[in-house]
């Protein structure tokens, strides 16, 4: 995938959070497809995609989760993150190449991921007017990790009553409704999960996998082998392997997920060639991850040697089979724009620019004195801001900012608006707009605070 910024690891400082978002949309606006941006955590994932949405709300962002559990855990991870995921690598797979965001973790980052053709042809279609297999639809649900209800309520579930097919597909827009007579579709449409109600009548669906352990005859032939051949045969004590022998999903089974695939790949291989930016103090964060991820394949390895142990013994896929190192991140993030960014401010130079943004003021020493206005040290800041840059104060809600612009008010600060977004805040020198977004500290540039 081509792009307009130059192959190199360049150190981007004066990138506090909140204006990290800002930065982001310019590297956007740069190139020609997508940029992958990835957190430091969930919560880093959170804020960077309320800061995009503030200042460039109409750049498409697409979200890559973790898991929620832990590497080596008994317990499979959320059924929507699962489905998230899926619907991030089908969207991605089919060839993305339009100038957009895709925000990522660390932890989701550094695992590897089903193949790109695995993903492309893990999918079924129908249309309306034609003939439906109604078996082979059940089938592929299930092989695809969808799991049967009486009522879809959540990503992945499906529900059968008669003529009529409930199926909640990854991604966000919501449940659909097969309504068939015989074989053939006779209408289809996207329904409220909660309140039954139509939205739209549509004419086609493209359903992809909801989890990366697909469970068709050739996967579950390739997982015997491999479970074989990694811990020898296993008897009729393994619920693991006994349960996806007969063909059914085990609690904790993507752990073992590179065993259902001839090869895994990464996240970035979905992106040849695309920018990556990563966040503050990422690869300390990196780190830790990887350390953990030992930890935990040896205390299982550990386990497994031990003889005495009663009940089923988990048996770990090595972790290089699952998750990147050192060389296999280095590798994935080769010949390719990276920008790592910093809160602190950097001297420019060869590989190092800094894009001038501080940390905001925080008022801490005037939140320990009784005797000061907080809210009055907050309206002189306001003030001798507003004599060399705009001014914005963030609110965490609606509420939050009519209570701001009471306060406001009361202390006498005048000429004060609210805005949707950074595009339609004013561009005169001194302006003081209200907005919200949960932005957890400030941050100054030039000619914005």
């Amino acid at each position: 995938m081509k792009n307009t910024l130059e192959n190199s690891r360049v150190l981007i400082g004066g990138a506090p959070e909140g204006f990290d978002g800002l930065l982001l949309a310019q590297l956007v606006e740069r190139a020609d497809g997508p940029i992958v941006h990835v957190a430091r955590s969930d919560t880093r994932l959170a804020a960077v995609r309320d800061a995009l949405a503030f200042f460039a709300p109409q750049i498409p962002v697409l979200e890559f989760p973790a898991w929620d559990c832990l590497p080596y855990d008994r317990i499979s991870p959320n059924h929507s993150i699962s489905a998230a995921r899926m619907a991030t690598l089908a969207t991605l797979a089919d060839g993305f190449d339009i100038p957009a965001i895709v925000l990522t973790t660390v932890n989701a980052a550094m695992q590897r991921v089903p193949a790109r053709e695995i993903v492309r042809q893990s999918s079924f279609t129908a249309t309306v007017g034609k003939q439906v297999n109604v078996d082979a639809l059940r089938s592929f649900l299930v092989r695809m990790g969808f799991s049967q209800a009486p009522t879809v309520t959540e990503p992945g579930d499906f529900a059968v009553r008669g003529g009529l097919i409930d199926i909640f597909p990854p991604g966000a827009t919501g449940p659909v409704r097969l309504d068939l007579f015989g074989d053939v579709l006779d209408g289809a449409r996207r329904f409220d999960a909660t309140t039954q109600r139509t939205l739209e009548k549509i004419g086609r669906i493209e359903l992809a996998p909801v989890s990366e352990v697909i469970l068709d005859e050739a996967a579950i032939q390739r997982f015997r082998q491999n479970y074989r051949h990694a811990f020898g045969a296993a008897g009729s004590d393994d619920p693991l392997y006994e349960a996806v022998s007969a063909g059914r999903k085990h609690q904790g089974i993507e752990h073992w997920v590179p065993f259902f695939h001839e090869h895994m790949e990464t996240l970035f291989d979905f992106l040849p060639g695309a920018p990556v930016v990563l966040d503050e103090q990422l690869d300390a964060i990196r780190d830790s991850r990887w350390e953990s991820i030992a930890d935990q394949y040896d205390t299982r390895a550990t386990a497994l040697k031990d003889k005495s142990r009663l009940g089923s013994v988990y048996k770990p896929v090595e972790p290089a089979n699952l998750y990147l190192d050192d060389t296999a991140w280095d590798a994935a993030l080769q010949d390719r724009p990276i920008r790592q960014l910093s809160h602190s401010p950097q001297h420019s130079g060869p590989g190092v620019i800094d894009a001038g943004g501080r940390v905001g003021r925080n008022f801490a020493p005037e939140r320990l004195q009784e005797n000061i206005s907080l809210f009055g040290a907050v309206a002189d800041h306001l003030s001798n801001k507003r004599k060399t840059s705009r001014v914005v104060l963030a609110c965490y809600s609606e509420g939050s900012r009519d209570r701001f612009a009471t306060m406001l008010h009361d202390a006498e600060v005048e000429n004060f608006g609210e805005a949707t977004n950074y595009a339609n805040l004013p561009k005169s020198k001194g302006a003081l707009s209200l907005v919200v977004w949960g932005l957890e500290s400030g941050f100054e540039t030039n000619d914005l605070t």
